[in-house]
Protein backbone atom coordinates (compact mmCIF):
# COMPACT_ATOMS: atom_id res chain seq x y z
CA UNK A 1 0.00 0.00 0.00
CA UNK A 2 1.46 3.36 -0.83
CA UNK A 3 2.08 5.40 2.26
CA UNK A 4 0.01 8.42 3.65
CA UNK A 5 2.80 10.92 2.84
CA UNK A 6 6.17 11.47 1.82
CA UNK A 7 8.36 14.53 0.61
CA UNK A 8 10.99 13.22 -1.48
CA UNK A 9 14.18 15.40 -2.59
CA UNK A 10 17.86 15.02 -4.09
CA UNK A 11 20.85 17.34 -3.67
CA UNK A 12 21.53 16.43 -7.55
CA UNK A 13 18.23 18.07 -8.33
CA UNK A 14 17.94 20.85 -6.03
CA UNK A 15 16.07 22.96 -8.09
CA UNK A 16 12.78 20.26 -7.94
CA UNK A 17 10.77 18.52 -5.09
CA UNK A 18 7.91 15.76 -5.07
CA UNK A 19 4.90 14.63 -3.05
CA UNK A 20 3.64 11.25 -2.97
CA UNK A 21 0.23 10.71 -1.63
CA UNK A 22 -1.09 7.17 -1.19
CA UNK A 23 -4.57 8.40 0.91
CA UNK A 24 -5.85 11.94 0.18
CA UNK A 25 -8.60 11.64 2.82
CA UNK A 26 -6.15 12.08 5.75
CA UNK A 27 -3.89 15.35 3.41
CA UNK A 28 -6.25 18.31 3.89
CA UNK A 29 -5.43 21.70 2.72
CA UNK A 30 -6.83 25.15 3.09
CA UNK A 31 -6.06 28.00 0.13
CA UNK A 32 -2.46 28.36 -0.17
CA UNK A 33 -0.10 28.70 -2.98
CA UNK A 34 3.31 28.26 -4.07
CA UNK A 35 6.87 29.72 -4.76
CA UNK A 36 7.64 27.17 -7.44
CA UNK A 37 5.92 25.90 -10.28
CA UNK A 38 3.53 23.11 -9.14
CA UNK A 39 1.84 20.01 -11.21
CA UNK A 40 0.04 17.00 -9.90
CA UNK A 41 -1.21 13.72 -10.99
CA UNK A 42 -4.53 11.95 -9.55
CA UNK A 43 -3.56 8.08 -9.58
CA UNK A 44 -6.97 7.08 -7.89
CA UNK A 45 -10.10 8.36 -7.09
CA UNK A 46 -11.84 12.03 -7.47
CA UNK A 47 -11.15 15.43 -5.40
CA UNK A 48 -12.10 18.82 -6.04
CA UNK A 49 -9.84 21.01 -7.04
CA UNK A 50 -9.88 24.86 -6.54
CA UNK A 51 -7.93 26.87 -8.67
CA UNK A 52 -8.70 30.75 -9.86
CA UNK A 53 -11.91 31.03 -8.28
CA UNK A 54 -13.36 28.07 -9.78
CA UNK A 55 -14.18 24.70 -8.61
CA UNK A 56 -13.36 21.14 -10.72
CA UNK A 57 -13.93 18.00 -10.07
CA UNK A 58 -10.42 15.83 -10.83
CA UNK A 59 -10.32 12.01 -10.92
CA UNK A 60 -7.77 9.65 -11.71
CA UNK A 61 -5.96 10.37 -14.95
CA UNK A 62 -6.47 14.28 -14.66
CA UNK A 63 -3.14 16.90 -14.08
CA UNK A 64 -3.24 20.08 -12.51
CA UNK A 65 -1.05 23.09 -13.10
CA UNK A 66 -0.18 25.11 -10.25
CA UNK A 67 1.32 29.12 -11.32
CA UNK A 68 3.25 30.35 -8.57
CA UNK A 69 1.36 32.47 -6.51
CA UNK A 70 -1.97 31.48 -7.71
CA UNK A 71 -4.16 30.00 -4.61
CA UNK A 72 -5.47 26.50 -4.92
CA UNK A 73 -6.85 23.84 -2.84
CA UNK A 74 -7.21 20.04 -3.73
CA UNK A 75 -9.53 17.94 -1.11
CA UNK A 76 -11.68 14.75 -1.07
CA UNK A 77 -15.33 14.66 -2.05
CA UNK A 78 -17.25 13.30 1.33
CA UNK A 79 -14.61 11.11 2.51
CA UNK A 80 -14.06 9.14 -0.86
CA UNK A 81 -10.20 8.24 -1.03
CA UNK A 82 -8.19 9.57 -3.86
CA UNK A 83 -4.12 9.58 -4.57
CA UNK A 84 -1.85 11.81 -6.49
CA UNK A 85 1.89 12.90 -6.97
CA UNK A 86 2.96 16.11 -7.14
CA UNK A 87 6.53 18.12 -7.70
CA UNK A 88 7.48 21.44 -7.25
CA UNK A 89 10.00 23.06 -9.82
CA UNK A 90 11.82 26.66 -8.76
CA UNK A 91 11.39 28.79 -11.49
CA UNK A 92 15.26 29.71 -11.88
CA UNK A 93 15.55 26.54 -13.84
CA UNK A 94 12.08 26.60 -15.87
CA UNK A 95 13.00 29.95 -17.04
CA UNK A 96 16.53 28.56 -17.62
CA UNK A 97 15.34 26.27 -19.92
CA UNK A 98 12.70 27.93 -21.89
CA UNK A 99 9.41 26.93 -20.27
CA UNK A 100 6.39 30.09 -20.09
CA UNK A 101 3.60 29.42 -17.54
CA UNK A 102 0.66 27.81 -18.67
CA UNK A 103 -2.95 29.63 -18.73
CA UNK A 104 -4.69 26.11 -18.18
CA UNK A 105 -5.46 24.83 -14.46
CA UNK A 106 -6.20 21.52 -15.45
CA UNK A 107 -6.15 18.79 -18.15
CA UNK A 108 -7.30 15.35 -19.02
CA UNK A 109 -5.19 14.44 -21.75
CA UNK A 110 -3.93 10.92 -21.65
CA UNK A 111 -0.68 11.51 -23.07
CA UNK A 112 0.23 13.90 -20.52
CA UNK A 113 -1.17 11.98 -17.65
CA UNK A 114 1.05 9.11 -19.33
CA UNK A 115 4.31 11.22 -19.83
CA UNK A 116 3.78 12.86 -16.23
CA UNK A 117 3.71 9.18 -14.70
CA UNK A 118 6.41 8.61 -16.96
CA UNK A 119 8.35 11.74 -15.65
CA UNK A 120 7.80 10.70 -11.92
CA UNK A 121 9.05 7.07 -12.80
CA UNK A 122 12.18 8.82 -14.24
CA UNK A 123 12.86 11.15 -11.33
CA UNK A 124 12.73 8.41 -8.60
CA UNK A 125 15.21 5.88 -10.51
CA UNK A 126 18.02 7.15 -9.09
CA UNK A 127 20.05 4.81 -11.08
CA UNK A 128 19.82 7.38 -14.02
CA UNK A 129 22.29 9.78 -14.67
CA UNK A 130 20.57 11.47 -17.41
CA UNK A 131 17.14 12.34 -15.00
CA UNK A 132 17.79 16.68 -15.76
CA UNK A 133 17.58 16.28 -19.23
CA UNK A 134 14.55 14.37 -18.96
CA UNK A 135 12.85 16.45 -17.14
CA UNK A 136 13.61 19.19 -19.21
CA UNK A 137 12.21 17.23 -22.25
CA UNK A 138 8.89 17.05 -20.16
CA UNK A 139 8.84 20.44 -19.88
CA UNK A 140 9.57 20.87 -23.51
CA UNK A 141 6.82 18.90 -24.83
CA UNK A 142 3.94 20.19 -21.66
CA UNK A 143 2.66 22.78 -23.80
CA UNK A 144 1.69 20.65 -26.73
CA UNK A 145 -0.82 18.75 -24.15
CA UNK A 146 -2.62 21.66 -23.23
CA UNK A 147 -4.84 24.24 -25.00
CA UNK A 148 -3.93 27.37 -26.30
CA UNK A 149 -4.71 30.47 -24.18
CA UNK A 150 -7.88 31.91 -24.85
CA UNK A 151 -5.88 35.55 -24.28
CA UNK A 152 -7.70 36.68 -21.23
CA UNK A 153 -6.19 38.56 -18.91
CA UNK A 154 -6.92 39.71 -15.29
CA UNK A 155 -7.24 43.66 -14.57
CA UNK A 156 -4.30 45.05 -13.18
CA UNK A 157 -4.81 46.92 -10.18
CA UNK A 158 -1.25 49.04 -9.48
CA UNK A 159 -2.14 49.44 -5.85
CA UNK A 160 -3.45 45.94 -4.92
CA UNK A 161 -0.27 44.62 -6.59
CA UNK A 162 1.70 47.30 -4.22
CA UNK A 163 -0.44 45.63 -1.22
CA UNK A 164 0.83 42.39 -2.37
CA UNK A 165 4.43 43.80 -3.15
CA UNK A 166 4.87 45.06 0.90
CA UNK A 167 3.84 42.09 2.16
CA UNK A 168 6.51 39.76 0.24
CA UNK A 169 8.87 42.58 1.14
CA UNK A 170 8.24 42.49 4.58
CA UNK A 171 6.40 39.03 5.59
CA UNK A 172 8.73 38.08 8.33
CA UNK A 173 8.55 41.79 9.95
CA UNK A 174 4.75 41.96 12.60
CA UNK A 175 2.83 43.63 9.97
CA UNK A 176 -0.19 45.26 10.43
CA UNK A 177 -3.36 45.98 8.30
CA UNK A 178 -2.35 49.64 8.93
CA UNK A 179 0.98 49.52 7.71
CA UNK A 180 -0.33 47.36 4.33
CA UNK A 181 -3.13 50.25 4.11
CA UNK A 182 -0.62 52.92 4.25
CA UNK A 183 2.43 51.40 1.92
CA UNK A 184 -0.41 50.98 -0.64
CA UNK A 185 -2.91 53.96 -0.40
CA UNK A 186 -5.91 52.45 0.16
CA UNK A 187 -8.45 52.02 3.21
CA UNK A 188 -9.11 49.68 5.28
CA UNK A 189 -12.42 48.42 4.18
CA UNK A 190 -11.30 48.44 0.14
CA UNK A 191 -7.87 46.91 0.88
CA UNK A 192 -9.79 43.61 2.74
CA UNK A 193 -12.47 43.50 -0.07
CA UNK A 194 -10.84 44.13 -2.87
CA UNK A 195 -7.44 42.16 -2.17
CA UNK A 196 -9.72 38.77 -1.55
CA UNK A 197 -10.79 39.41 -4.76
CA UNK A 198 -7.88 39.61 -6.61
CA UNK A 199 -5.89 37.04 -4.95
CA UNK A 200 -8.32 34.46 -3.38
CA UNK A 201 -7.02 35.61 0.45
CA UNK A 202 -7.41 38.23 3.05
CA UNK A 203 -4.19 40.78 3.56
CA UNK A 204 -3.68 38.44 6.99
CA UNK A 205 -3.92 35.06 4.85
CA UNK A 206 -1.62 35.91 1.90
CA UNK A 207 1.07 36.83 4.87
CA UNK A 208 -0.10 33.85 6.54
CA UNK A 209 0.63 32.37 3.16
CA UNK A 210 4.26 34.10 2.48
CA UNK A 211 5.68 33.25 5.86
CA UNK A 212 4.67 29.18 5.56
CA UNK A 213 5.78 29.58 2.04
CA UNK A 214 9.15 31.32 3.84
CA UNK A 215 9.54 28.72 6.32
CA UNK A 216 8.99 25.59 3.83
CA UNK A 217 12.45 27.26 2.08
CA UNK A 218 14.19 27.46 5.10
CA UNK A 219 13.47 23.78 6.47
CA UNK A 220 13.87 22.42 3.52
CA UNK A 221 17.83 23.29 4.27
CA UNK A 222 17.49 21.16 7.52
CA UNK A 223 17.14 24.56 9.77
CA UNK A 224 16.04 24.03 13.26
CA UNK A 225 11.93 24.27 12.93
CA UNK A 226 11.82 26.48 16.51
CA UNK A 227 14.35 28.81 14.77
CA UNK A 228 12.35 28.88 11.48
CA UNK A 229 9.08 29.66 13.50
CA UNK A 230 10.60 32.48 15.26
CA UNK A 231 12.85 34.08 12.22
CA UNK A 232 9.22 33.36 10.03
CA UNK A 233 6.98 35.58 12.56
CA UNK A 234 5.09 32.89 14.30
CA UNK A 235 4.75 33.63 17.56
CA UNK A 236 6.11 30.22 18.15
CA UNK A 237 7.12 26.53 16.98
CA UNK A 238 3.21 25.38 17.77
CA UNK A 239 2.13 28.85 15.93
CA UNK A 240 4.44 27.41 12.75
CA UNK A 241 2.99 23.87 13.15
CA UNK A 242 -0.62 25.08 12.85
CA UNK A 243 0.01 27.00 9.84
CA UNK A 244 1.97 25.02 8.14
CA UNK A 245 -0.62 21.78 8.78
CA UNK A 246 -3.41 24.00 7.47
CA UNK A 247 -1.68 25.51 4.31
CA UNK A 248 0.77 22.28 3.25
CA UNK A 249 -1.22 19.29 5.24
CA UNK A 250 2.01 17.96 6.50
CA UNK A 251 4.08 19.69 9.86
CA UNK A 252 6.89 20.87 9.99
CA UNK A 253 8.62 17.82 11.08
CA UNK A 254 7.05 15.72 8.48
CA UNK A 255 8.67 17.96 5.54
CA UNK A 256 11.85 18.33 6.63
CA UNK A 257 12.90 14.68 6.98
CA UNK A 258 11.68 14.07 3.82
CA UNK A 259 12.71 10.96 1.81
CA UNK A 260 16.67 11.72 0.30
CA UNK A 261 17.06 9.94 -3.01
CA UNK A 262 19.76 7.08 -2.36
CA UNK A 263 18.28 5.88 1.30
CA UNK A 264 18.54 2.31 1.90
CA UNK A 265 15.12 2.75 3.48
CA UNK A 266 12.71 5.36 4.67
CA UNK A 267 10.35 4.29 7.58
CA UNK A 268 6.80 4.79 7.23
CA UNK A 269 5.75 8.41 8.16
CA UNK A 270 2.67 9.47 10.41
CA UNK A 271 0.90 12.52 9.48
CA UNK A 272 -0.95 13.17 12.75
CA UNK A 273 2.06 14.53 14.69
Amino acid sequence: MIEVSRFWRDSALPFVEARRVGDGRQVCYAAHSHESFSIGVITGGRSTFLSRGSHVEVVAGTTVLMNPGVVHACNPIAGQGWSYLMLFVDMPWLEGIGFKLPAQTWSTSPALYSAGLQMFADLFDGNLDDREARLARFFSVLPNHLQAAAGRTQAHHPQLEAAAAFIRAHRTDPLTLEDICAASRLSRSYLIRAFGERFGLTPHGYLLDQRVQYARAQLRTGRAIAEVALEAGFADQAHLQRAFKQHLAATPGHYRKAERAGSASVKRVDTAH
